[in-house]
């Protein structure tokens, strides 16, 4: 495992992170999932200590998946490793079975020291706004939060969750005022609308996280046309029959040559994209079984730079209408 630094902080991270979505379990609110389906709690376990025993030291996580049980689960296995970095969000909610985001600086306040709990740690090492907008930045509640936070000593340091797909405005809003200490983007072989940021962040001393580097599974190789969803799986309604196959046809057809002629797997070739750009400080695929954590970190190398240049061109004509159709879904 190799280790990068998180921008300007003091933070060493594994370029490989643990994401921490899927082990929240099945959940929904309302009729929505929020969640990917269910998943048994000793085999999240498991697939923790497994990431702790590859090297993985960053963990990242929401007090939203699972409604609490990721954070739970991440505490219980991980509370006497004080070396490892914990990575968790605030801002959404479930009120009356609706999906409420709060970013006020009282909830804020009580929903750090109810993560504190969840995770048996005394201080969260990056506490992160889950995809706050412009409009509660400039109302200033959240920030002022954070800031009295980090004073306290009860987070290290924070950062914004940008929105999947328009990240620009709220993280040049904070850029330009000097405040926070990284950003969590998407960022991978069909959405890569977030690389501006990535280099002019970074340039600033932002650390970078990259999401969804495996597009919801769909850079593993292991869809084809009869993949479905479980309707307790949030998929079921973010990626359409359209978005799968034509997606499909555009990884057979163009990416997936990339990985046979450098005898990569498809994992490994949509990772290695990602950790290609010395600007992002970590990646962190969704991990649900100790054999996902080998699958996320063996065989991981930098591209060569016809093979970058190549999987970018494509993101600048055949993935864009793709991206319109995953940014319709939401």
């Amino acid at each position: 495992m190799q280790y990068r630094k998180f921008g300007n902080t003091e933070l060493m991270v594994s370029e490989i992170g643990f994401g921490a979505w899927a082990i929240g379990g099945s959940v929904r609110i309302g009729n929505t999932a929020i969640g990917w389906g269910p998943v048994d709690d000793s085999t999240s376990k498991k697939a923790i200590l497994a990431a702790v025993n590859e090297g993985i030291n960053f963990f990242d996580t929401a007090d939203f998946y699972g409604l609490g049980h990721s954070e739970k689960l991440l505490g219980e296995v991980l509370k006497e490793n004080k070396s490892v970095v914990i990575a968790t969000k605030v801002g959404h909610r479930n009120i009356d079975e609706k999906i409420v985001v709060d970013y006020s600086k009282d909830y804020i306040i009580k929903a750090c020291e109810e993560s504190l709990q969840r995770l048996k740690r005394d201080v969260i090492d990056y506490y992160q706004l889950h995809s706050a907008r412009m409009v509660h930045l400039r109302n200033g509640e959240c920030i002022e939060a954070m800031q009295m936070l980090q004073r306290q000593g009860k987070i290290r340091y924070w950062g914004l969750s940008l929105n999947t797909f328009y990240p620009d405005a709220e993280a040049e809003f904070l850029i330009e005022k000097g405040l926070c200490n990284g950003f969590q983007l998407v960022f991978n072989l069909i959405n890569q609308k977030s690389i501006d940021i990535i280099r002019h962040a970074a340039l600033k001393g932002y650390g970078l996280i990259a999401r969804m580097p495996l597009q919801f599974g769909l850079l593993t190789g292991k869809f084809s046309a009869d993949t479905k969803f479980n309707d307790d799986d949030h998929r079921s309604f973010r990626l359409t029959r359209e978005i799968i196959d034509n997606t499909l046809t555009i990884l057979e057809e163009k990416v997936w040559p990339v990985a046979v002629k450098e005898q990569l797997t498809k994992t490994q070739l949509a990772l290695s994209f990602i950790l290609s750009f010395k600007e992002i400080s970590t990646t962190i695929p969704g991990i649900r079984t100790a054999d996902h954590v080998i699958q996320n970190t063996k065989g991981l190398r930098q591209l060569k730079k016809e093979d970058l240049d190549w999987l970018q061109s494509i993101a600048q004509t055949d993935w864009k209408p793709i991206v319109e159709l995953m940014e319709e879904q939401g």
